[in-house]
């Protein structure tokens, strides 16, 4: 499932093509990614309004819009849930056999496309308010962040998994933020101290921002028609290197030496999801 910074790169490509532009027509081909907005509100809201810019709040993309007549702004919802894509194509290409919602744009076509429907895209914007802090607000001090993991009894794997504590960390940077910090992804969450939750925190917005950092200067088709490259679950263009996966030194590595003390890395099960640690180098 995409995480922060997949969404993150997908947003600094698309504002640019995007802001500015008119959107001519609306094509609905899967109501299901609306909801809760109707159909027919969707395309009476959207059909003549003009893309204003475009922000990232967690792992959600909100497009700024304008309406033609009465000039009112309004935004747009976007979450790619674990298999949608964002892209522009030319008017004439063919449609994805999964293209959800079609926009046209006059020389492009806006393209969102989920293989299983359980992205949102969507004129109700009541998800954001949930969402904790980002990883980078600068209110979100060591401090702050251990009095809120001294809320919960849940091991601290699981509790980074909750949006209301930082927006936009998923099961991959959680596992690699975690193995950085040298903290057990079972240790309790109220047990860490605050030079352990403090630690942590700081290598959760590395890893993030690494990762950012790679996405944007690999060449990446975000259409997806191409070879993966393994993290960002977008296509790689013709030529495009494979290295961000040197980087994860622990996700998806089972059995696999650990990169600090060479002991086979292991895999459990929490909240159903596969987590990833080293057992020595991440002792409870």
């Amino acid at each position: 499932m995409p995480e922060l910074p997949e969404v993150e790169v997908l947003a600094r490509h698309l504002r640019p093509l995007m802001v500015g532009q008119t959107i001519r027509a609306v094509l609905i081909r899967r109501e299901k990614v609306l909801r809760p907005t109707a159909a027919a509100l969707f395309k009476r809201e959207l059909a003549g309004a003009k893309f204003l810019g475009l922000q990232r709040h967690g792992k959600y993309l909100l497009f700024e819009l304008r309406q033609k007549n009465p000039r009112q702004k309004f935004f747009l919802l976007g979450h790619l849930g674990m298999t949608g894509r964002m892209f522009l194509a030319p008017p004439d290409a063919p449609l994805p056999k999964h293209a959800a919602v079609v926009l046209d744009l006059g020389a492009k076509n806006f393209i969102y496309e989920d293989t299983r429907y359980f992205g949102r895209f969507t004129l109700d914007v009541s998800a954001v308010a949930n969402l904790g802090p980002e990883p980078w607000d600068e209110n979100l001090t060591p401090e702050i962040f251990r009095q809120e993991l001294k809320r919960s009894r849940q091991s601290v794997k699981i509790k980074l998994l909750d949006q209301s504590l930082i927006a936009g960390i998923g099961n991959i940077y959680a596992s690699e933020a975690l193995f950085r910090a040298g903290l057990s992804p079972k240790h309790a969450a109220n047990k860490l101290t605050l030079r352990q939750a403090g630690k942590l925190l700081r290598c959760v917005r590395e890893v993030l921002q690494q990762a950012i950092d790679c996405g944007s200067t690999i060449p990446l088709n975000f259409a997806g028609d191409k070879k993966s490259d393994g993290l960002f679950y977008y296509g790689s263009m013709a030529g495009a290197t494979d290295f961000y996966t040197e980087r994860l030194l622990v996700y998806d590595r089972a059995g696999k030496p650990c990169v600090n003390c060479g002991l086979p890395v292991k895999r459990i099960v929490q909240a159903a999801r596969s987590t990833f640690f080293c057992g020595r180098c991440q002792k409870v």
